[in-house]
């Protein structure tokens, strides 16, 4: 079978445009959905939303991972603020390479943050799984602090975010299921 074929099998009846789980659970699912809505709320007015939107834009992601499946171990405080740290810390170290190298091998700036930045996505991947803390949108935030302008400011906004996701689905971690 083709891939194409593979891919339109998945479309053919029996194969459900809505999880049957939903229809069991439909209050479960709205709710713990607008709870995780609220959740973001409350991190975006704690946080400067509008401050660097690429690091904010990973919270979400993370937010989705920690609240649609909060037995995954993905969502545990480990990964989401160790993937985080690794993130930062390999975004960082990597940004700082990105203009010497600039100027050793006479390649644009932008260029150079490309390459890195790929670099910097397989090497916080790379760390996450030695260490296990496993966390798809820490490699995110690597790429994030390759390519983009931060400071001191955006690693303890990135933190305070993470850190309040992590904390706040810790608290209600009982009430939650998996939505998967």
């Amino acid at each position: 079978m083709s891939f194409l074929q593979g891919f339109l099998a998945r479309f053919r009846p029996g194969n459900f445009l809505i999880d049957p789980k939903f229809a069991a659970n439909r209050i479960r699912y709205i709710a713990q959905c607008c709870f995780v809505g609220a959740v973001m709320l409350v991190v975006l007015l704690m946080l400067d939303a509008f401050y660097q939107t690429v690091f904010i834009a990973a919270l979400g992601a993370s937010s989705v991972v920690a609240f649609v499946t909060p037995t995954l171990r993905a969502s545990r405080p480990r990964c989401l603020i160790g993937g985080y740290l690794v993130g930062i810390l390999v975004g960082c170290a990597v940004s700082t390479l990105v203009l010497a190298i600039s100027n050793l091998v006479l390649l644009d700036e932008r260029t150079v943050r490309i390459v890195l930045g790929a670099a910097a996505v397989g090497l916080a991947m790379f760390i996450m799984v030695t260490t296990g803390t496993e966390h798809p949108p820490g490699a995110a935030v690597a790429l994030g602090f390759v390519l983009n302008e931060w400071d001191f400011s955006t690693i303890a906004i990135v933190l305070a975010g993470i850190t309040s996701i992590s904390v706040i689905k810790e608290l209600v971690r009982d009430q939650l299921m998996d939505l998967l």
